[in-house]
């Protein structure tokens, strides 16, 4: 995911028209009729199509009532913030165009992956959307504290400068606690959709060949780590359109590829 030289969460609409992100919070989710038709959500009953299904677009892996105001999609700027610097920094690591000195990204790292997201998060919060409010945030202060190594003025590197293979090391371990966070984000989304897990999964083997190439010098796991960002960026992707397409603005519209739930039953949601 990071690359120091020397330096160094749509959907299926269900028919419904331009519905934006906010989920509510469930505690238990049934399925009853021919077919599962009915959900039941916290004892109350709904259609299917009534429904947002779990919809990379809103950054929510769970099933939540459409809600009874509109807002705008605060999801939608969040992933956007999120895969704009990932694609430019897996770039980097990739060494497109020879680049080898990131710290053009440092502009990206604060105002758009680091504020932007880190506002969407809030916003998130606000809506009852935890799941997205918690990543958001997150990865916000990932790009924040990203940048803050990229800056001199932070005296981060320069503390190592006396010894730069412990500076490594430092990076290294850096990268294993973002891994370990983004396996816990992967665990959730396991009931949403192809897209929402592609993006934990590939953020996930993107953080640990990183921090594998630090941890032990081989930076080959770094441009196979950019790889796999790239990838990651272009799923985020995916979830903006889902997000902000529909069929009054968009003459294409994404799908959602759901995954199968096994079991017609399952404990919990994205709001607690």
């Amino acid at each position: 995911m990071s690359s120091i030289n020397s330096s160094e969460s749509l959907a299926a609409s269900g028919g419904k028209p331009s519905v934006s992100h906010e989920s509510l919070p469930y505690k238990t989710v049934t399925y009853s009729g021919e077919g599962n038709e009915y959900v039941i959500i916290d004892n109350k009953k709904y259609l299917r199509h009534e429904l947002m299904a779990a919809f990379g677009g809103t950054f929510n892996p769970g099933l939540a009532p459409f809600p009874k105001h509109q807002f705008g999609n605060a999801s939608a700027l969040g992933i956007a913030a999120f895969a704009l610097p990932l694609l430019v920094l897996g770039l980097y690591n990739l060494q497109a165009k020879d680049i080898t000195i990131p710290n053009m990204i440092v502009g990206l790292c604060f105002f758009y992956g680091g504020l932007c997201q880190f506002l969407s998060g809030l916003w998130e919060m606000v809506m009852g959307n935890t799941f997205a409010a918690t990543s958001f945030m997150s990865y916000a202060c990932f790009w924040l504290s990203y940048g803050a190594l990229l800056t001199p003025s932070f005296g981060i590197l320069e503390a190592y400068a006396a010894d730069p293979a412990q500076a490594y090391q430092a990076i290294g371990l850096y990268l294993i606690g973002w891994t370990i966070l983004t396996a816990m984000f992967l665990s959730l989304t396991l009931k949403s959709t192809v897209s929402f897990v592609g993006l934990f999964l590939t953020l996930l083997l993107d953080f640990a060949l990183s921090a594998a190439a630090y941890m032990t010098g081989n930076m080959t796991y770094l441009k196979v780590g950019g790889g796999f960002g790239v990838v990651c960026s272009i799923f985020g992707w995916y979830l903006l359109y889902q997000g902000v397409a529909v069929k009054s603005n968009a003459y294409f519209t994404a799908p959602a590829l759901l995954l199968p739930v096994y079991g017609g039953r399952f404990e919990g949601g994205s709001g607690h």
